[in-house]
């Protein structure tokens, strides 16, 4: 009964029974304070709860007594008396474990279930029945076995449904709606339950005093070491503390049923079994994991030991964040890293273990040697690359969910030498251990974290190795380009074609960043990637898109204006260049929506941002390389019918922009200033053009910046003579070269060779006049018919294309960068290139390759650009 419906007559020694009875229940204890027991004290509620017995004398010496207490409280500012501390060493509390708290909720959930099953409330049975499994099911995940109540309880629910039930179709007025579907529920609920502990059942139906002594001694251990704690606890409290340090050494990490872990050599292998077994259960502590696995790794004594622990204490790291999206804490994969190295310092330097894989069976529990082995060799089952991966992986997820505006940034891509120098190491290892397939892989990884860098990058990465005591045979010695051709050159030599296709797409890359565009080019064609590329992981189209662009940054750089913009143009015409460079998501504006998967896999796929290309700088290149291609054909053109025939539809669609626009205010972005640059030179004026081009801020994040500018100097110079030659051709009868010479800053000798150029390729009719220094004009009249053959060849031609392009869609051409590879394509390829050869020279010479894809379009042009430089 509760203190505070206390009678007058019961006496103080009930009230001190109570209270302890009080103290020492389960958990509504567990926050109360040690109080003092005074008798002579009711509590403040039970004075407004006396019987008709209590005079005035009770309440007189209730109020005389709290007015005594409140002026003990507030003399000595609440401090305790000698005979109040020696009342609070009697107090005795109870610590309950988790385990028991969870028996005694199952048995409240059970009796709250008769309670309702007294009423017919089947609604809470449910909802109970619900909670009663949960806690069951917990119960099992913590490896405990099933306690005897919850079979009990199992056994008179099935008793009490089938009563229910008999009853219900007998009676004539019915439940109402929502405890017959209860009702209902409950009946597949039990037939579940009852499958699912069948065998329990059984057990218990058979003799349930054996079940019971079974579950009572397999708790037993528990108890015993919570008994032991508080034995412990309690003979601190009556020591006064002076004890505390033996109280701490005496608290034992508690595993599997109770039974206490001890961190010993000879106990390691026991409990690496205990730890993976709860690997990735549900309710099993990760951190607790790692600090037994620590606990190990500190008494290991045998490097087997060492080894068994570490390949366990990696995996547990790595399983401690679960999530996909979210990355690895720094803290716990720089641990990871030091492990991982440590793993590999050991099988590096000690041939006698090798961890590999695929290995025979062997007994876990049993300490390996040597002496032991077949052939001197432990081989130990695990996955060093595996865990390299990972660490790669974790890196660059991190990264890709770091603001990359931050100092946070760096401070994490400084951490990149630590993970270059273990992958180093890990080559060194599958080097010394001659492991073909995880060797190729891990050169993989190195490769990637080099191929893309300056020189000054590769050489700051590679000078971590020299402190290294493993070390791989392949090394900086020259030139970074040495290093990647032999990474690249072992890579082409393994059976993956994977890895094969990614070595010679980072060789391309890297000759390209190194303005070593003809060596790229021909290893790219050579390669017929683009013919097959569209049947690649994803992973490696971004790796190809990011090399194709290269190479036509590295063509615009040397000065290959036509390559250059033959390379950009099938990407530009994506329109969704940072999604194929996998440097944004998915614009979701113009196209289907996506799903959460696809939105999350495409984000996954992301590259860092240190790894991006200046989308500006490239857009910047392949609209300034339109222009200078795109502008002198236009001057060139007479008709509107060939007008149509464009070269870059993205550069000319901006350009008609700009030029239905009234009013042109001064240039502010990138594209504003390329086409402002493109009116100044369809107009002659070449230096305006010029100055447009070169005040262009994005210029400073080009390498070799001042010798760009000056190399478009002077291909503006040179379009600018072949447009107003284009443009005013039909106005002169004859022209001046050096008057040619003067106005576009050109020597003679350069205005003469382009002038002879454009004569020899028919693009101009003219001829010179060596003896005067002059350039003598051709007037040629068509006649109509001459005119109507003309159109009617050029549309017929215009037909023929279209008619290929259809021919080839139906038969399986692949959509995308690669085209046709069979060799009916090849050769229907050669025969169109015969019959545009046929044309009359000079027609439509500017129009060649146009609308082709990357295969006929880049690669046949550039093969004719070959031809010519070979002749």
């Amino acid at each position: 009964m509760s203190r505070f419906f206390r009678q007058l007559g019961d006496s103080d020694s009930d009230t001190e029974e109570s209270d302890e009875e009080l103290l020492t229940s389960g958990d509504e204890d567990a926050p109360l304070q040690k109080q003092p027991q005074k008798p002579s004290k009711p509590t403040g509620m039970s004075r407004f709860l006396r019987t008709a017995g209590s005079g005035s004398s009770s309440s007189e010496s209730e109020s005389s007594s709290d007015e005594n207490d409140s002026d003990e409280d507030d003399l000595g500012g609440g401090a305790k008396s000698d005979e109040d501390e020696s009342e609070d060493e009697d107090v005795k509390r109870t610590i309950k474990s988790t385990k028991d708290k969870r028996l005694d909720e199952i048995e409240a959930t059970g009796k709250v279930m008769d309670n309702a099953l007294k009423i017919n409330n089947w609604v809470v049975i449910s909802a109970e029945f619900d909670k009663l499994l949960r806690l069951v099911q917990r119960q099992s995940n913590s490896a405990e076995p099933i306690p005897p109540f919850f079979v009990k309880t199992l056994i008179n629910l099935e008793s009490s449904l089938n009563e229910a039930i008999a009853k219900e179709k007998e009676a004539k007025k019915k439940m109402n709606a929502m405890n017959a579907r209860a009702l209902n529920s409950m009946k597949q609920k039990i037939k579940k339950a009852l499958k699912e502990h069948e065998k329990e059942i059984q057990q218990y139906q058979a003799d349930p005093d054996a079940f019971e002594r079974e579950f009572a001694a397999h708790t037993q251990p528990a108890e015993t070491v919570s008994a032991r704690l508080k034995r412990v606890r309690q003979a601190t409290v009556d020591d006064g503390g002076e004890d505390e340090p033996q109280a701490d050494d005496s608290f034992t990490v508690v595993g599997k049923g109770g039974k206490a872990m001890q961190f010993t050599a000879d106990a390691i292998f026991k409990t690496l079994k205990i730890v993976n077994e709860a690997r990735g259960k549900k309710n099993t502590d990760r951190t607790e994991q790692i600090r037994i696995l620590e606990k190990l790794l500190e008494v290991a004594v045998t490097s087997y030991q060492r080894l068994r622990v570490l390949l366990a204490l990696v995996s547990s790291r790595f399983d401690f964040n679960t999530s996909v999206t979210n990355y690895m804490p720094v803290e716990l994969w720089l641990a990871a890293q030091r492990e991982v190295d440590q793993l590999i310092s050991i099988v590096a330097l000690d041939p006698s273990y090798v961890v590999q894989e695929h290995t025979d069976e062997y007994d876990e529990l049993l300490e390996r040697s040597p002496a032991t082995e077949p052939g001197g060799v432990v081989r130990i089952r695990g996955s060093i690359i595996s865990f390299v991966d990972r660490l790669d992986d974790e890196f660059t997820k991190s990264l890709q969910n770091i603001d990359p505006h931050g100092t946070e940034y760096v401070d994490r891509l400084k951490d990149e030498k630590v993970l270059y120098q273990t992958i180093c190491r890990a080559q060194a290892y599958y080097e010394h251990s001659k492991q073909v397939e995880p060797l190729g892989r891990v050169v993989m990884r190195r490769l990637e974290h080099i191929y893309c860098k300056p020189d000054a990058v590769v050489g700051a990465l590679e000078s971590s190795l020299t402190s290294s005591d493993v070390r791989p045979n392949v090394v900086l010695t020259s030139t970074t380009s040495n290093l990647i051709h032999r990474l690249c050159v072992h890579l082409y030599k393994v059976d993956n074609s994977l890895l094969r296709t990614r070595a010679m797409l980072s060789h391309v890359y890297h000759h390209a960043l190194h303005n070593d565009f003809y060596t790229a080019r021909d290893m790219l064609l050579m390669s017929h990637l683009q013919e097959s590329i569209h049947s690649a992981d994803v992973a490696t189209q971004i790796l190809y898109n990011r090399t194709v662009v290269q190479l036509g940054l590295c063509a615009f750089r040397c000065g290959l204006i036509k390559e250059a913009q033959a390379t950009l143009q099938d990407i530009f015409a994506t329109q969704r260049v940072k999604e194929l460079l996998a440097q944004g998501v998915h614009q979701q504006r113009y196209q289907s929506q996506l799903s959460p998967e696809q939105e999350r896999a495409e984000r996954s796929r992301q590259l860092p941002f240190h790894m991006h290309i200046n989308t500006e700088l490239l857009e910047a290149a392949f609209l300034i390389s339109s222009m200078l291609v795109e502008i002198p054909l236009l001057a060139s053109i007479e008709s509107e019918e060939q007008k149509r025939k464009v070269i870059s539809k993205p550069f000319r669609r901006l350009l008609d922009f700009a030029d239905r626009q009234v009013f042109t205010g001064p240039p502010e972005s990138t594209r504003d200033h390329i086409m402002q640059a493109s009116k100044a030179l369809q107009d002659g004026e070449w230096e305006k053009c010029r100055d447009l081009v070169q005040n262009i801020k994005i210029w400073s994040l080009m390498p070799e910046a001042v010798s760009v500018k000056e190399m478009l100097a002077n291909r503006i110079q040179e379009q600018g003579l072949r447009t107003y030659l284009f443009t005013y051709a039909p106005y002169y009868s004859t022209l001046s070269l050096s008057l040619l010479s003067r106005s576009f800053s050109l020597s003679p000798r350069t205005v003469t060779s382009i002038i002879s150029k454009m004569i020899w390729n028919e693009e101009l009719s003219a001829s010179l006049d060596q003896s005067t220094d002059t350039v003598v004009f051709h007037r040629i009249e068509h006649s109509r018919p001459q005119q109507l053959a003309q159109l009617i060849s050029e549309k017929i031609n215009a037909l023929v294309e279209h008619n290929e392009k259809t021919l080839d869609s139906k038969l399986g051409g692949a959509s995308g960068w690669g085209d046709r590879g069979d060799v009916k394509g090849e050769k229907r390829g050669e025969q169109t290139q015969e019959r545009r050869g046929n044309r009359t020279r000079g027609a439509l010479r500017g129009t060649r390759g146009r609308g082709s894809k990357f295969a006929q379009g880049l690669g046949n042009q550039m093969a004719e650009l070959s031809s010519q430089r070979a002749h």
